[in-house]
């Protein structure tokens, strides 16, 4: 029995328009993350979502929030959905980061899913309890559609964990757009088929060439 995910990441912030690693650090979406998300809620606003879920971020609540309106749902909280901890570089630019801590960093960029930030999470840890999370969710709600919001690092992790992907390259191979759509299949015996990657063509112009259905 097939669920399909809308796994989605949360608009756009003050923090990522100005390159701010914002792990933890709990954000309101900026007007142009609002913007996007709105978007996205009119482009899913005709599908049949039966559940919506969300990490307790704020940016992410927010998000959830715009796209569930639509259908009169709530986001449901998900602890295990929250983005990493970014520890002793949270807001703080990239660039800065990468001045400061140059060595760690380079170390850190070359293996993020064993090393940590430091007093950080390491990519091995936020998997630990996402992929978890998202397949608990998923698996109760056979047949159905549901959507589920939450953030980069996180989402990036999660689909390397559902398609066999080495999560240590999550960095370097996979991006998430603010507010982007993911499409996923899943089913508890084959697994995930990933339908959609990364798409915003809801709120830049121009359909994406082969978008299934929304």
């Amino acid at each position: 029995m097939t669920t399909r995910i809308y796994l989605i990441r949360h608009g756009e912030t003050e923090h990522s328009a100005a390159d701010r690693l914002s792990g933890a650090s709990d954000i309101d979406l900026a007007a142009e993350g609002r913007r996007q998300a709105s978007c996205l809620a009119q482009r899913l606003a005709r599908q049949p979502i039966a559940a919506l879920y969300s990490s307790p971020l704020r940016r992410t609540v927010e998000t959830a929030t715009l796209v569930g309106r639509p259908h009169g749902l709530t986001p449901i909280l998900a602890a295990g959905l929250r983005e990493i901890d970014y520890g002793q570089w949270e807001a703080r630019r990239r660039r800065d980061v990468q001045a400061e801590y140059a060595a760690t960093f380079a170390a850190w960029e070359a293996d993020p899913l064993t090393l940590a930030p430091p007093g950080g999470e390491t990519g091995r840890a936020v998997l630990a309890r996402a992929l978890p999370a998202l397949q608990a969710i998923a698996a109760n709600h056979p047949t159905q559609t549901i959507a589920v919001v939450s953030h980069k690092t996180t989402i990036r992790l999660v689909l390397c964990g559902l398609l066999g992907i080495d999560p240590r390259g999550y960095r370097a191979r996979l991006d998430q757009s603010p507010a982007c759509l993911n499409i996923l299949d899943w089913d508890e015996t084959q697994g995930a088929r990933l339908i959609l990657f990364n798409d915003v063509s809801h709120y830049e112009s121009g359909p994406v060439a082969g978008s299934p259905e929304v």
